[in-house]
């Protein structure tokens, strides 16, 4: 019987069918940062449990900490990072705090530290642990009741989900990155068009791209509504193993961790990898993209009232026109960070453009590494004297940061923000600010000339 990989990933984790249609899944691995576990713990210690294996979990600072310094940004972050620690020391679990040499983002650390490997199922209290599909595993997001279940009992309650194919072939031009390549796939399938889908990426352009763009397209699955996603293991995948902390528990385990070459899917898109450009968003939805070269849409390119509706209320919450050339619209900030694009492939990206050219006057350029190894490496390399010397402010401590409006990076209302980050909502980056969502590349490029531009003319 040919399988899919997601079912191959289910049934090798699957501990018993459920009297009500329902699974119990065993978790491999289980991350835990300090925004989304407090109430976890104090359900456990309501109920006198323990956690049955402390060595499968690992919780880290990254939501809610500061990047200019170590430490909070104010009274209730130290809260929450000094509760997550009292917890990590009662129950002896693994805690990568501030000022620790591996601490980072939970997304950028865990296959950093080689924590992942193909074939396992990994948990995590956020809603990107679709990450870890580009490794031939399965990651999803879990809320915080069931946090508390597999930190005693090391399993969860899960329901099969359906199976989605998107294909992506042919080969990118330059200049394409793999956010455009999941921006193109959100902007096709359409945000929430992968609810209640396991999504898994094939064709030859997925298979062209390393490790790091892969966990940008898992990453960013999650922006369809898949509450996974997937990638087949093969060599590339194998390769970024090695060398890394805790690599030597790689193995294939006599398995092949891609699906069946007959294998049916319930539902199946194709792209031509050719035919996409850099992208970015013009509105409050991942899905709200279009071609750097284009216009902003207009009324006349819907035909539903409801659609119409929300292109209205898009371009009046972000301050736009209808018909407005892409290439016109003016940044107050540039972002480089987040779990989709803060690893060292994407600051050399971002670097590459840099170099030798200046940011725009008024524009306010923030570069934050995604964990304190990237930042070292970076350093390293003579990234961090690039990014200083074109005016970018370089961030010390690992960090979200400006991600999500949850530390002190916070953009005001009405500031407008080339973002390399991953949702573009109402707030996300703070009450009232405007957010872009791009490559790395891309950002640095509109931090250069103060709008956003192709980065194609800086090749």
């Amino acid at each position: 019987m040919t399988k899919t990989l997601y079912d191959k990933l289910v049934d090798a984790h699957k501990v018993c069918d459920l009297p009500d249609g329902d699974m119990l899944i065993y978790v491999d691995f289980h991350i835990m940062n300090e925004y989304t576990s407090p109430q976890a713990f104090s359900g456990m210690e309501s109920k006198g449990l323990k956690v049955w294996r402390p060595e499968a979990h690992l919780s880290v600072v990254d939501h809610v900490n500061a990047t200019r310094s170590v430490e909070a940004p104010d009274a209730q972050s130290k809260l929450l990072i000094d509760n997550l620690e009292k917890n990590c020391i009662t129950h002896e679990i693994a805690f990568y705090g501030l000022g620790d040499l591996r601490q980072g983002i939970e997304h950028v650390i865990v296959p950093e530290q080689g924590l992942v490997v193909p074939g396992m199922l990994i948990a995590c209290g956020d809603s990107h642990t679709t990450t870890y599909g580009a490794f031939g595993a399965l990651g999803f997001g879990i809320g915080t009741s069931e946090v508390e279940h597999v930190l005693a009992t090391q399993t969860l309650r899960y329901k099969r989900m359906k199976t989605m194919r998107v294909t992506i072939e042919g080969e990118t031009t330059l200049g394409v990155t793999a956010k455009d390549i999941i921006m193109k796939v959100v902007q096709v399938v359409g945000a929430g068009g992968a609810n209640g889908f396991a999504v898994e990426f094939a064709g030859s352009a997925i298979r062209a791209l390393g490790m790091a763009g892969r966990m940008t397209v898992c990453n960013m699955a999650v922006e369809l509504g898949a509450r996974a996603a997937l990638i087949a293991a093969d060599e590339i995948t194998e390769a970024a193993l090695k060398d890394h902390p805790h690599s030597g528990q790689f193995v294939f385990k006599g398995e092949s961790w891609a699906s069946d070459p007959e294998s049916v899917f319930d539902e199946e898109f194709t792209i031509s990898g050719t035919n996409i450009e850099p992208l970015i968003t013009w509105g409050t939805s991942p899905d709200q993209s279009i071609s750097i070269t284009a216009n902003v849409p207009s009324a006349l390119d819907y035909v539903s009232p409801k659609a119409k509706m929300a292109l209205e209320r898009s371009l009046q919450y972000m301050g736009l026109t209808e018909g407005q050339s892409a290439q016109s619209i003016k940044i107050d900030t540039a972002f480089i960070g987040s779990c989709t694009n803060s690893r060292i492939e994407d600051l050399r990206e971002a670097a590459k453009i840099l170099e030798g050219r200046q940011v725009a006057k008024g524009v306010e350029a923030i570069v934050v590494p995604g964990s304190a190894m990237t930042r070292m490496k970076a350093e390293a390399e003579g990234l961090r004297g690039i990014f200083e010397a074109a005016g970018f402010e370089w961030r010390p401590e690992a960090g979200c940061s400006m991600c999500l409006a949850m530390n002190d990076d916070i953009a005001m209302d009405g500031e407008r923000v080339a973002s390399s980050t991953n949702r573009n909502f109402e707030g996300r980056q703070g009450r009232g600010a405007r957010t872009h969502l791009m490559s790395p590349a891309m950002v640095a490029a509109a931090a250069v000339t103060g709008h956003l531009v192709d980065v194609r003319n800086f090749r």
